[in-house]
């Protein structure tokens, strides 16, 4: 299940739904602290993005030595900025700065990374709000894939709330109706928790810890973790040796991953459309 024909599709999707509406004004803002290169790669790919859809966008660039003070300032003025219809504060932030702070400052209607607790507990809630990227990457590559959630047993490894917590609820929800286990590092008999399950999501970052003995056969695998070795970058699951059991497999990298920025954007028109733009 590669990544590209989902992100493509979701993409010309927005472009098109853009297009019918007249182009409205949509905004997107980013806040970048500090000088990581991939940081500030992954942040202008966003905004490349945002630019190919007609959404427009804001940067805001901050150094490494910015306080916790001048980051919450840059981040209010945003909030409170009705022409900027979604905020992204690339994580992670210098260890000296509280994230959770920052995030705080985050309207819920402009929680584009859905990081904030708000927008899980909408989540939790069933009430209209933003899901983060990557579960919702996730979603739509089962969506486009045709793949039965309902009445599905599925395990999702790890229970972060970036990943694996959004995850399980996303899939258990009416409309998924999947049948989700939670399993961590904690998780006694792993192997055989995995090979109940008709749906496997892992997001552990342990490079190729789910192979051959976890699948079940004609299960769907879905690879959310990234570890990078003196090989390049692999993910959790042995995508060659699970070869022949699975139905279907993500690659790490080119499947989950390529979809987080189209997953932006999607969250970005859903935010305009809850200010009261049409769109």
């Amino acid at each position: 299940m590669d990544g590209a024909p989902v992100r493509d599709a979701i993409l010309a999707g927005l472009a098109a739904r853009m297009s019918a509406a007249g182009n409205p004004h949509v905004c997107l803002a980013t806040v970048l602290v500090g000088d990581d290169a991939p940081s500030a790669r992954y942040v202008a790919s966003k905004h490349r993005t945002a630019g190919s859809l007609g959404i427009a966008s804001v940067g805001v660039e901050l150094p490494g030595t910015a306080t916790q003070a001048e980051v919450e300032r840059e981040v209010a003025r945003l909030a409170a900025d009705p022409g900027v219809h979604g905020i992204l504060v690339q994580m992670p932030l210098p260890a000296h700065l509280d994230a959770e702070r920052v995030l705080a400052l985050i309207p819920a209607d402009k929680d584009v990374d859905g990081l904030t607790e708000t927008s899980l507990g909408r989540l939790v809630r069933g009430v209209p709000g933003h899901v983060g990227c990557t579960p919702l990457g996730v979603m739509r590559l089962l969506e486009h894939n045709s793949i039965e959630t309902a009445g599905r047993r599925a395990v999702v490894i790890g229970r972060s709330t970036l990943v694996g917590l959004p995850m399980v609820l996303l899939l258990a929800r009416k409309g998924a109706d999947a049948t989700v286990t939670l399993a961590h590092s904690r998780t006694a008999d792993l192997v055989e928790v995995c090979r109940e399950a008709d749906i496997v999501v892992s997001a552990t970052g342990a490079a190729r810890s789910i192979g051959a003995a976890h699948t079940k056969r004609g299960a769907v695998l879905v690879d959310v973790g990234i570890s990078r070795t003196e090989n390049g970058i692999v993910g959790d699951i042995d995508f060659d040796a699970v070869q022949g059991i699975a139905s279907a497999v993500t690659p790490m990298p080119g499947g989950t991953g390529i979809l987080t920025v189209a997953c932006l954007m999607e969250n970005t028109l859903a935010a305009a459309a809850m200010q009261g733009v049409r769109v």
